[in-house]
This record gives C-alpha cells, structure tokens and sequence, in this order.
C-alpha cells in the first residue's frame, strides 16, 4: 500500500466516523462541528482525487460561509433540546421508512458496479494541465456567454438587496452619523428661569405643648 491509499484509508475513515456522529450527536452545536470535519475530510479525498477545484470550492463555500453561518445560528437559538427528543417516537416511522429506502438505493448502485473508464493520454513532451486552469480555461472560451449572464443576474441580485436594505423608511429611527457629529450642547438642551408654579407651605407654628 503506497502513501496516497493510506491518506485515502484515514480521510475515510475520520469522514465516516465524522458522519456517524453528526446523527447521532445530542448537541446541535457538536453536530455542526463534526459536520465541518466531515466537509474538510471530504475536501480532502477530492484532492487525492485530482479535484482540485471541487476541494477549494468546499472550503470556501461550505466550510467558510455556510456552516460557520448553521454555527452561529444554532448557537444563537434557544433550543430545547428535552422538548425535541419528545417528538421522537412519534416521527421515528417515517424516519425508518426514508432511510430503509435510501440505504436500498446506496445498495442498488453500489452492488452494480461502477463503469471504469481510463483518462486520456497526454502527448508526449505535453506539460500538465491541472483541474483548475482546465476548468477556467473551459468556462472562459465554450461557456462565457452564460458565465456573463449569470454574472449580470448575480450583480443585479447584489444590488437589489442593497438597495431594499439601505431605502429611507418613514418608521425608522436611524440617526445620520454626520449630523449627530455636528450637534452642539446648545441645540440639545436650553435652561430657562421659571417662576416657582406653587408657593412653598409657611413653616407651622409650634404649638404649646412643644414649648413646653
């Protein structure tokens, strides 16, 4: 066994075991987690894969936005976890239903076989041409008319949002930060002499048992 099956074996391994326990772990917050490890130990088996773009992009998408967002999130919520687990039994049906069907279908593909097939070869004297620059050269020549279409749409979404996000509203409440600068203690607040509006009580008189 040379050393690239051995990394395959223990990315494997650690993927396996990462996705057992995002089932079967208590806390959500721990299930997160190991859902990250599960993602980066996948990143890593594209990579002995000669996927080198399918690797970056679970990084940077999955790991780097997506599941800090589910970790933030969840961390943030308020979850019962007691109030959850007394739903179980009464969805555990269906949850044995689904999974008896997808654990039929993984074995339906698996025990047909997989068709093998063996990668073209190279010219003699030809310099390798890596995943990523094999799919950029790709999108940038065949497909560029839909790269800038989706490009387009992509912006205008951008702007959009900002826009919803940044309009005036009547109810709102925000104070402009260049005017709050400005102000001066005396636009805030003015001290005005006022005549007294009741006149303070006459001290009582002693009365004679007091003098006394």
């Amino acid at each position: 066994m040379d050393v690239k099956t051995g990394f395959f074996y223990l990315f494997s391994v650690v993927l396996l075991f990462a996705a057992f326990r995002v089932v079967t772990a208590r806390n959500p917050v721990h299930a997160v987690l190991y859902l990250m490890l599960a993602f980066s130990q996948a990143s890593a088996v594209w990579l002995l894969l000669n996927a080198e773009f399918l690797a970056i992009v679970l990084v940077l998408v999955y790991l780097g936005a997506v599941m800090v967002l589910f970790l933030f999130v969840v961390m943030m919520l308020d979850i019962h976890i007691d109030t959850i687990r007394k739903g179980f039994w009464k969805n555990f049906p269906l949850a044995a239903t689904l999974g008896a069907i997808v654990a039929f279908e993984m074995a339906a593909v698996l025990l047909s076989g997989f068709r093998l097939s063996e990668a073209p070869a190279m010219a003699p004297g030809a310099a390798p041409v890596d995943n990523g620059k094999a799919l950029g050269i790709l999108l940038y020549t065949e497909y560029l008319m839909p790269i800038q279409i989706a490009a387009a749409i992509l912006l205008v979404a951008m702007v959009a949002a900002i826009a919803l996000t940044l309009r005036s509203r009547k109810d709102s409440k925000a104070i402009d930060a260049s005017i709050q600068v400005k102000v001066r203690a005396a636009d805030r607040m003015q001290v005005v002499k006022m005549a007294p509006t009741q006149v303070a009580p006459a001290p009582v008189a002693a009365s004679a048992e007091d003098n006394k």
